[in-house]
C-alpha cells in the first residue's frame, strides 16, 4: 500500500530521507560512563550487567499477588515491581466507602503491616530489589516495606529498590493525588532525607515521564516535562536544607518505551545528556552519580490494542529494543492481553521471555550504545535535547513545574488530540485497528480477579483494628499528627505507626486533617 507522503517525528518535525555527517555535527558523544552520559551511565553498560527484568504485577489480595511474584521469580525475573489498587494509591482502607468496588481491581490491596508481610512471604527482602509504583502514599508504603524487612530480620540499610514518589505527574496527567502540592513535596523531601540516613541503597523517587506519554504527550514533551519535574524536586530538597550531592545519587527516572525505535533511542540519550547538564550547571552538582540519569522503562500500555492482541508481542519487542538500545537500567515488558484484562500467567511469561531472548540471543546487549554515531540517531538526539530545553525555559518562565501544571496539561491534551486525528484520518496506521482489520473475537481465557475479594479484605482490616492495641495505635497517630504540624521528618513516625498496627487509611485520614486535600482548578 502507498505510505503517507509526510514522515514526521512525534512532535511534528519533518524527517529527511537520508542523514549524513553534517546532521551529527555538534553531537557530544563522549564515552559511556562519562559526562554527559549520552552513551550510558556505565562504561560497559549491559556487557557487564544486564538490566533488571522487573515485571509489574499486583491484583486482589496480598496472598494472591505473592503467588504471582513467586511464579515470576521462578521464570527468571530479576526484580519485583508492585502494582497497587486505587484505594491504596488514594489512601483508603478496603472497608472505606470510597474503596467499594475498586479493592484489588487494578493492583494489590495493601492496608496494613500484615498485608505487606503477606505480599513478601517467602521472598527475602535483603536479596531482591523491589520497585513500588506508588505516589501520594509512597512514604507510607516505604514505611510498611521497612517494617516488613525488620520482621524478616533485614536491616533497612540492606534494602534496595525504588519508590515512585512522583506526585507532580499525578497533578499533570494521572490523578492519584491526595494532598496539595506543598505538603506532598514535603513528604517527598522527608523521604529523601530519611533514606539517605536509613535506607542508603534505595532510590527515593522515580521521576516519571511514563504516565504523561500514556496521556498522549510527544517524545520531546516526555523529556521536557519529566526533567522539569525533576528540577522542582531537586530545588525543593535544596530549599529544605539538603546538599545536592547528598540526595541526588538516589534519584531515578521512569520513561515510556514507545513505538518509534529510532526516536525512542534518541529520546533516552537526550534525556541523559540534558539532565547531566542541568545538574552541573543549575545545581552545581559535582558527584558523577548526581549527574547520571538512571532510568526504568516500561513498554507503552497505550499502544496495546484489544484487536488482534498477538500483535502486541511484536509491538512490545520493538519497544523493549528501544529501551535496551537506549541504555535502560531496568525494564518491564507489557503482556499481550493487557488491553483486555489483567495478564494471564501465560501472557506474563511471554513478556518476560521477550526480555530474556533480547538479553541472551539477540546480541543487542553486547555493545554499549551500539547505535551511537549513527547520523539519524545523533540528529534526533540533538533535536530532542534542544526542543526539550526550550520547553523547560517556558516552564521556568511560568514559575517552575508546580505553577506550570495547567500549561503542561494543555500541551499534552493538544498532542493527544493530534495523534488521535492522525489515526482517524489514516495518516497514522495502527495495524489491526484502522488497517488490516479482521473480525476475530477476543480470546476467552482472560484473567479475572475474584469478585468477592473486596468484601473479604474489608472484613479483614476491620477485624485487625478490632483485635489490635488501639491505645498504642492512637498514640502513634497523635505523634504523627503533631509531627505533621511541625517540621519534623515524618518517616520515622510513619514506621512507628505501621508497627503499632495503624492502617494506611487511618494515617491518611490524620494527614488529610492537617494538610487538606488537593482540589484541581478547572480551566476552559
Amino acid at each position: 500500500m502507498d505510505r503517507p507522503r509526510e514522515f514526521k517525528t512525534s512532535w511534528g518535525a519533518p524527517l529527511k530521507p537520508v542523514y549524513g555527517p553534517q546532521d551529527a555535527a555538534g553531537s557530544e558523544l563522549g564515552a559511556p560512563g562519562e559526562f554527559p552520559f549520552t552513551r550510558g551511565v556505565h562504561p560497559e553498560m549491559h556487557r557487564k550487567r544486564l538490566w533488571t527484568m522487573r515485571q509489574y504485577a499486583g491484583f486482589g489480595s496480598a496472598v494472591e499477588t505473592n503467588k504471582r511474584y513467586r511464579f515470576l521469580l521462578e521464570q527468571g525475573q530479576t526484580g519485583l515491581s508492585v502494582a497497587f489498587d486505587l484505594p491504596t494509591q488514594m489512601g483508603y482502607d478496603p472497608d472505606a466507602p470510597m474503596a467499594r468496588g475498586e479493592t484489588g481491581k487494578v493492583g494489590v490491596s495493601i492496608a496494613s503491616l500484615e498485608d505487606m508481610q503477606d505480599l513478601f512471604e517467602g521472598i527475602p527482602l535483603g536479596r531482591v530489589s523491589t520497585s513500588m509504583t506508588i505516589n501520594a502514599t509512597a512514604s507510607i508504603l516505604l514505611a510498611l516495606y521497612v517494617a516488613t524487612a525488620r520482621r524478616q530480620g533485614v536491616a533497612a540499610d540492606k534494602l534496595s529498590g525504588t519508590v515512585q514518589n512522583d506526585i507532580l505527574k499525578e497533578y499533570i496527567a494521572r490523578g492519584t493525588y491526595i494532598f496539595p502540592p506543598g505538603p506532598s513535596m514535603r513528604l517527598i523531601t522527608d523521604t529523601f532525607a530519611y533514606c539517605k540516613e536509613r535506607v542508603p541503597r534505595w532510590n527515593t523517587i522515580s521521576i516519571s515521564g511514563y504516565h504523561m506519554r500514556e496521556a498522549g504527550c510527544t517524545a520531546v514533551q516526555e523529556v521536557a516535562f519529566t526533567l522539569a519535574n525533576g528540577i522542582a524536586y531537586v530545588q525543593a530538597a535544596v530549599d529544605a536544607g539538603l546538599e545536592v550531592d547528598v540526595f541526588a545519587p538516589q534519584l531515578s527516572f521512569f520513561f515510556n518505551a514507545h513505538n518509534n525505535l529510532l526516536e525512542e533511542v534518541a529520546k533516552f540519550r537526550a534525556a541523559r545528556r540534558l539532565w547531566a547538564r542541568i545538574m552541573r550547571e543549575r545545581f552545581a552538582a559535582r558527584d558523577p552519580r548526581s549527574l547520571a540519569l538512571r532510568f526504568h522503562a516500561q513498554t507503552a500500555g497505550s499502544m496495546l490494542t484489544a484487536q488482534q492482541p498477538e500483535n502486541n508481542i511484536v509491538r512490545v519487542t520493538i519497544q523493549a529494543l528501544a529501551a535496551v538500545f537506549g541504555g535502560c537500567q531496568s525494564l518491564h515488558t507489557n503482556s499481550m492481553d493487557e488491553a483486555l484484562a489483567l495478564p494471564t500467567e501465560r501472557a506474563v511469561r511471554i513478556a518476560l521471555r521477550t526480555q530474556q531472548i533480547l538479553a541472551h540471543e539477540s546480541g543487542v546487549a553486547d555493545v554499549a550504545d551500539s547505535l551511537g554515531g549513527a547520523f539519524a540517531i545523533e540528529r534526533l538526539t540533538n533535536d530532542i535535547e534542544e526542543a526539550a530545553r526550550v520547553y523547560i525555559g517556558k516552564i521556568d518562565d511560568l514559575g517552575g513545574a508546580v505553577a506550570a501544571i495547567p500549561f503542561m496539561q494543555r500541551e499534552i491534551q493538544d498532542a493527544a488530540y493530534r495523534y488521535q486525528r492522525e489515526v482517524e484520518d489514516h495518516a497514522r496506521i495502527v495495524v489491526g485497528v484502522n488497517e488490516y482489520v479482521t473480525d476475530d473475537l477476543p480470546p476467552g481465557n482472560l484473567f479475572q480477579v475474584d469478585a468477592a475479594v473486596g468484601a473479604a479484605l474489608a472484613e479483614r482490616v476491620a477485624r485487625a483494628r478490632a483485635t489490635g492495641d488501639r491505645d498504642a495505635a492512637g498514640r502513634a497517630l497523635d505523634g504523627l499528627e503533631a509531627a505533621a504540624r511541625s517540621r519534623d521528618n515524618l518517616l520515622p513516625l510513619l514506621v512507628a505507626a505501621v508497627e503499632a498496627g495503624v492502617t494506611l487509611g487511618e494515617i491518611c485520614d490524620r494527614l488529610r486533617g492537617v494538610f487538606g486535600i488537593h482540589r484541581p482548578s478547572v480551566t476552559f
